[in-house]
């Protein structure tokens, strides 16, 4: 069913994203091309709350396709979460004549976008920005593809010291609930082992496999460690191993930040813009409450509710193939 809007706001919530800025730039000419005024959130949920806008035309949105971070700025709203904040969200919006919104964001942005919808029957589509790559119904987030790049960068700069110095490293990726950044940046740097919230992983079995590295004269290996695992962190994990192995001078490494940061890069950037493009389109087709996402190179729209509850799984290949290419 086509739809007639005149005017949408766009706004970037929670954790940013690199690709962000490169989505954004998409919708709003987008949304130029058909003749739709864009109106700028500041700062997420908190900003709507607080009627901080800023209308957006297709030069306000020039030379940002290769910065990281969102110029709109981001953050996380408590008061979002309250009735009252969200009625006085509403009321900006609607004093600002705001038919329909884009939300840029996570699981978090869209569980806020899915309710805001049902108490207000406002038109919301989502557009998967997350680095840690864990939104169902889209092969791929924005942001997820730079973040594995820097931290394989990161590895592969690691692993000089490492051999230099014969050392066994614990390495610490993002990822609070989801191995989808441990396990790509696992293969693509070639580390001995890779823990995941997603396997089981002991303690046992690690020192198990590190006797046996050591045995072969091999001193030096790298562990990617996805923060969200149930062993615990890098360093804490580092500590376990090291007191039952001390044949290894073991050090840990936290790549923390630095994955969120940066150009984005060709692949996110292309995602984006089709992400963004087709956001806006979503909307005058006249779909609402959904998240667009591209699965098997085409587009998708997946209802909030599946994206934010169901779960991605891992691909198991993927797993197994970075355990037999760490023998």
């Amino acid at each position: 069913m086509k739809t007639t809007i005149k005017k949408i706001g766009v706004f970037t919530s929670g954790g940013d994203a690199p690709g962000m800025n490169a989505s954004l730039r998409a919708v709003v000419r987008t949304a130029c091309f058909h003749n739709i005024e864009v109106v700028g959130i500041k700062c997420g949920y908190e900003g709507m709350i607080n009627g901080d806008f800023r209308p957006l035309e297709k030069r306000d949105v020039g030379n940002i396709i290769q910065r990281g971070g969102t110029f709109l700025k981001t953050a996380r709203s408590k008061e979002f979460m309250t009735e009252k904040g969200r009625a006085k969200a509403f009321k900006h919006l609607k004093k600002h004549k705001i038919e329909a919104l884009i939300a840029l964001g996570g699981n978090g942005t869209f569980t806020g976008a899915e309710i805001f919808h049902k108490e207000f029957d406002l038109p919301i589509v989502g557009v998967p920005c997350t680095i840690d790559n864990d939104l169902y119904g889209t092969d791929k987030t924005i942001g997820f593809d730079t973040a594995v790049n820097t931290a394989v960068e990161a590895v592969d700069k690691i692993r000089d010291t490492a051999e230099s110095h014969n050392r066994l490293f614990f390495v610490e990726v993002m990822g609070r609930h989801a191995g989808f950044i441990a396990l790509h940046t696992a293969i693509a740097s070639g580390a001995g082992s890779v823990i995941l919230p997603e396997k089981e992983t002991t303690i046992d079995e690690l020192v198990k496999h590190y006797a046996a590295v050591a045995k072969s004269k091999r001193m030096t290996s790298l562990v990617i460690v996805a923060e969200g695992n149930p062993l615990g962190s890098a360093d804490e994990i580092a500590k376990k191993v090291e007191k039952r192995l001390d044949v290894f001078d073991v050090r840990v490494t936290v790549i923390g930040h630095l994955q969120r940061g940066g150009s984005p890069s060709a692949y996110d950037r292309v995602l984006a813009s089709r992400l963004g493009f087709s956001a806006v389109n979503a909307l005058l087709e006249g779909h609402q409450d959904i998240m667009v996402g591209v699965d098997n190179d085409q587009i998708k729209y997946t209802p909030f509710k599946y994206a934010i509850n169901n779960q991605k799984d891992l691909n198991l290949r993927l797993i197994r193939l970075a355990e037999i290419l760490a023998i």
